[in-house]
This record gives structure tokens, sequence and C-alpha cells, in this order.
């Protein structure tokens, strides 16, 4: 195949200023043809030739492992968000005792990996919900957030996923979700600016609203003491 050399430098200008293409993870129909250990057994064959091109000794007894190692972090973990089997059941329940008002779930740990250049993304999410009815565990507001950070990421497209997973979840608009998080992508390589961090925000159904929206963001920044 004959490669455009302006093409990959456009590619790679759209990866550096952080634009993403989608709302939704971007798969192929064929995303899941091959299973788990079969995608571990190739990816394995190309971290081992990434590595090899470096000129690593792969016979070393610390690298020789390493292959392998990676191959089932890349399936297993970090991407493990790509596995729909792993999507996490979130059963709701009736709101039987009638709370009314917004309930925050703040400071949710938050590891995701950029799809630009495949390095970490830290930092916290704070997800809210009004109940239409319904609410959901709030472990399980965790896992959601879990889910659709163990896969390549934009910031922006993984607020929206969160917020529209917990809109369909609960059967209500009234969602909200504001990420605050580190991209080494910008940390550590590039403009290497280790201070800052990118927050998100996507405000649904009743926290369109500036007075719902202001009371949300207070929450955050109480301070919990225990």
């Amino acid at each position: 195949m004959k490669i455009n050399k302006n093409n990959i430098e456009g590619y790679d200008s759209l990866g550096d200023n952080h634009v993403g293409t989608s709302a939704n993870t971007p798969l192929r129909l064929d995303a899941f043809n091959l299973s788990n250990e079969e995608k571990i057994e190739i990816i394995k064959d190309d971290v081992h030739h990434i590595l090899e091109t470096l000129g690593l000794d792969l016979t070393d007894d610390s690298l020789k492992g390493t292959p392998n190692r990676v191959a089932k972090m890349f399936v297993k973990e970090i991407f493990g968000g790509l596995d729909p089997s792993k999507k996490p059941s979130a059963s709701t329940f009736d709101n039987k005792y009638k709370y009314g008002e917004m309930l925050v779930e703040k400071n949710i740990t938050v590891y995701s990996t950029c799809e630009h250049h495949l390095l970490p993304i830290v930092g916290k999410a704070h997800v809210a919900y009004i109940s239409n009815g319904t609410v959901v565990g709030l472990s399980k507001m965790n896992r959601i957030v879990d889910y659709y950070a163990k896969r390549p990421q934009v910031q922006e497209r993984l607020t929206i996923q969160i917020v529209k997973e917990l809109q369909t979840v609960l059967n209500t608009q009234d969602v909200a979700c504001v990420i605050d998080a580190k991209h080494l992508c910008v940390n550590s390589r590039g403009i290497k600016d280790i201070e800052s961090s990118t927050v998100t925000s996507e405000f649904g159904g009743k926290f369109k609203d500036k007075t719902v929206r202001r009371e949300f963001l207070d929450f955050i920044k109480l301070e919990t003491k225990f």
C-alpha cells in the first residue's frame, strides 16, 4: 500500500490537537470475531517486533516475558472496556424513600488511555443524577466510569459515554458528569507541561439549568472528611 506522507502528517496533527472523531468508540464491525486469547497471541508477536525493532535483547530474563505481559494487559486490563461482556449490569431499584434531590458520587478514580499516543489519562470523575423514580447502586456508578475508561479514549467522549449510559440505565435525562484529569501525552511528551490538567463536562436534563448545575459544582468542591 502506498502511504501518503502528507496524510500521515495531518493525522499526527489531529492527534496532537486532541481532536476526537465520534461520540462512540470507533470499532470495526469485526472487532469481536477473535477471542481474547487469539488477540493476546497476535498482540504478543506485535509487541515482540516493536521491542526487537528498538534494538532490545528479548532473550534477556527481564524482557523475555514482556510481550506476553503487555498483550495480556492490553486485552484484559487497560483496554478491557472494549469487551461487551465486561459491561457492568446496573440493576435499578424503586426510589421508595422518595429522595428527590440530586445524588452525587464524586472523586471516582479514572484510569484511561489516550487513543492518540496510548499514554495514560489519570484523574477524577464526578457524577450526579436526579431520580426519575429509580435509583442505582452507588458502586455501579464507579463501575460504569471504569468500564468506559478502560479503552482508548479522548476525555470528551468518555464524559459523554458515562452520561449517556446512566441516562439509559436510570431512564432520565437528569444526569451530569465532570472529569478532571492529567494526560501524559501532554505532561510527559510534546509540550511536557506537568502541571496542566483537562476538565470536561456533560450536563443533561435539569442539569442544564444554571442553578442546578451550580449546586452540583458546589457539591464537588466540598471537602470529604472522616
